[in-house]
């Protein structure tokens, strides 16, 4: 399931390759059923030791029945660890003892612990939205954790970024991998790696231990002149993997990121492309569950140009959004994924999700809130002090935030050419929309839905001469098209064609 950046007439979801590492685990619609068994006294204790450390401890892992003797067991976290409740997350490394131990091919999946979320859907919920379109981030599910026979609640199992992830993702795997950890702002410090060791984490080619790649992109980030950022930063950096990470944490309002906190991210040195590709991490405080000091009203209406202070912190967002271009760059893909962050697209997942987890939520004696908090909080505000929890005050409803959220940035986006209304899927076609009208630079996007026919594209310019045409094969799992005209500027119109009908677009490029 690789990535796809090009922007010429791609798909901006996964395709699909059967049997890739993960594919049968995350793609099953079921409460996965994990059991640890230590056999050490004291085991608990040890743990956390261990966790100083950062070790660790030989369990017998157990994963839907299939046992992994002699795997590596320890506690994860910062926040979610060191919340009072004795509910942790989990790292799990099934070769860790045992060389090549793995489960659907997967060596090393993370359990998390969900302590600031009543309705336990978040991190599920934003992480199926990135990898539905195609932006990078680990897959989610969810597990029921027993330890030594006795039932220690639901986790959300995550997808761990490592090297069989990066095979998967890029099609290689011997670039750097860095995680923006615990300060990775991307701010210049000078040219001796020891300046950056304590900000970030080197999680490939340990040994060799060569940040050169790393500092040479942070320099060229905080350096390059504002007139040549445009066509000399994508030397270093996937831009369009960076539009895509911004854009989706900024719809999420997802700011225990690197566009709020500044960590909690990774960037790989894709040796393909030669450049870094951003990949999102530990989302389990999107939306708006990490406040940074703002009302939920205020991040309900987190501006899409929004930086927390001092700007001069986050260069990738300082830099760009003092260009008009990448301003634009910005609205346009916020725009093309907006159609999709929606009631009447999501609502019925959360349902199903709800219904899915319901039982082993309700069962979960370890759990940060109570049966009926997990119920308001999928659709309403909750307003909750729970002793012990950082995560006291407004916690955003998930179907109320969507709504909000949705409703403002509708708004802002009024000024960049995106017009987005709720119309339904154009019949017959599968076609919804062409955003922005108004093309100043950039891609052109199409949202559609379960396209059953071939659909042939075409572009003609003011005179109708048809410049460009497509045929995109049928389908059943279309999120969007992205389109780069390259043409000068003008009036053009698209037309889509199926066996079912037609539908027209029309855009203006600047």
């Amino acid at each position: 399931m690789k990535f796809h950046f090009s922007c010429l007439f791609v798909l901006s979801a996964f395709s699909a390759y059967a049997q890739d590492p993960g594919d049968d685990f995350f793609a099953q619609w079921k409460v996965h059923d994990i059991r640890f068994e230590f056999h050490q006294t004291g085991f608990w204790d040890s743990l956390k030791q261990n966790y100083t450390l950062d070790v660790y401890m030989q369990a017998d892992v157990m994963i839907d029945g299939k046992s992994y003797h002699n795997s590596g067991v320890k506690f994860k976290g910062n926040s979610s660890y060191n919340n009072a409740s004795n509910k942790k997350p989990f790292r799990i490394d099934l070769a860790e003892y045992v060389d090549g131990q793995s489960h659907d091919d997967l060596k090393k999946i993370v359990l998390n612990n969900g302590f600031k979320d009543p309705s336990f859907l978040r991190e599920k919920m934003m992480l199926d939205f990135l990898y539905d379109h195609g932006i990078a981030g680990p897959r989610c599910g969810f597990a029921r954790l027993y330890i030594n026979g006795e039932y220690r609640g639901l986790y959300t199992v995550v997808e761990d970024v490592n090297k069989t992830f990066l095979e998967d993702r890029y099609g290689n795997k011997d670039g750097n991998l860095f995680k923006g950890d615990p300060r990775g702002t991307l701010v210049y410090k000078g040219s001796s790696p020891s300046l950056y060791s304590s900000d970030y984490e080197l999680q490939t080619n340990e040994k060799e231990n060569d940040w050169s790649d790393l500092i040479r992109f942070v320099d060229a980030l905080n350096r390059i002149p504002s007139a040549q950022l445009k066509d000399s930063l994508a030397t270093y950096m996937n831009t369009d993997s960076w539009l895509d990470y911004w854009a989706a944490h900024n719809i999420f309002v997802n700011l225990d990121s690197y566009i709020g906190s500044g960590h909690n991210y990774f960037i790989y040195h894709n040796t393909d492309s030669d450049q870094f590709d951003w990949i999102s991490w530990d989302v389990n405080e999107a939306f708006g569950n990490f406040q940074m000091g703002q009302s939920l009203t205020n991040l309900i209406n987190l501006a899409i140009g929004y930086i927390p202070t001092p700007t001069t912190q986050r260069p990738v967002m300082n830099r760009l959004w003092g260009e008009s271009y990448w301003k634009q760059a910005l609205a346009d893909r916020i725009c093309a994924l907006l159609p999709d962050f929606s009631n009447e697209k999501l609502n019925a997942r959360i349902d199903s999700l709800a219904n899915l987890i319901r039982q082993d939520v309700y069962a979960d004696t370890y759990k940060t809130y109570s049966n009926a908090q997990f119920e308001q909080n999928l659709s309403q505000d909750l307003n909750i002090t729970v002793p012990g929890s950082p995560a006291g005050g407004m916690v955003a409803g998930i179907k109320s935030f969507i709504n909000d959220r949705r409703t403002s940035l509708t708004g802002q986006l009024k000024a960049f050419g995106c017009i987005s209304t709720d119309q339904e899927a154009i019949s017959g076609t599968g076609v919804q929309k062409l955003y922005p009208s108004l093309l100043r630079s950039g891609c052109l996007y199409i949202t559609g839905i379960d396209i059953d026919k071939d659909i042939r594209i075409e572009i003609f310019n003011a005179t109708g001469a048809a410049i460009h045409a497509v045929l995109v094969q049928k389908t059943t799992d279309l999120i969007s098209l992205s389109i780069d005209p390259q043409v000068p500027p003008g009036y053009y119109l698209v037309n889509c064609i199926s066996g079912n009908g037609s539908k027209s677009f029309s855009f203006v490029k600047e």
